[in-house]
């Protein structure tokens, strides 16, 4: 056997003892990340476990598949509802007048009823000293077969600007 050197033993054994406590270190540096790395797994997979990140991620994505599928179906009722809406009769106009000369109070009228594209009906009720007469006519575009009277043409000039209530005299 070879003489053993004392120092030499006493170097090695330091380096051994320093390799362990460094090897010791490491063992529970990585005990307490995967400690830490299974907690977090679980507080995502679930309280009890047995869902896993895949599981969860899948159940989003169908999720979110459904969801944007209701988002097509309601964006689909609402272009419906906006073509409804055009044909609404909803731009209206009242112009109030004297009919006649010796008759105040301004108890004749003309109402403009049209949807967007100015079609709709016009009625004009005009109001006498013993009898009140009431007139509807058709419009198109704005525009009517028939013929108009200025406070007809003011009610749909008015009630294409938008949806308003005015009142107007004749003069």
């Amino acid at each position: 056997m070879l003489p053993l050197d004392r120092p030499l033993l006493d170097e090695i054994t330091l380096g051994a003892a320093a390799g362990a406590v460094l090897a010791l270190l490491t063992g529970v540096s990585a005990h307490v990340r995967v400690r830490r790395l299974r907690r977090g797994f679980a507080s995502i997979a679930g309280g009890d476990g047995k869902e896993t990140v895949l599981d969860a991620v899948r159940d989003s994505v169908d999720e979110t598949k459904s969801l944007r599928d209701e988002l097509t179906l309601a964006r689909a009722d609402v272009d419906a509802a906006r073509r409804d809406l055009n044909d609404a009769l909803r731009h209206v106009a009242v112009v109030r007048y004297d009919a006649f000369g010796d008759m105040g109070g301004r108890l004749s009228f003309t109402a403009a009823l049209l949807d967007d594209s100015g079609d709709g009906l016009v009625i004009t009720s005009i109001h006498g000293r013993s009898e009140a007469r009431t007139y509807a006519k058709g419009v198109k575009s704005g525009a009517s077969e028939q013929s108009l009277s200025p406070e007809e043409q003011q009610a749909i000039e008015l009630a294409m600007r938008g949806p308003a209530r005015v009142a107007g005299k004749r003069g």
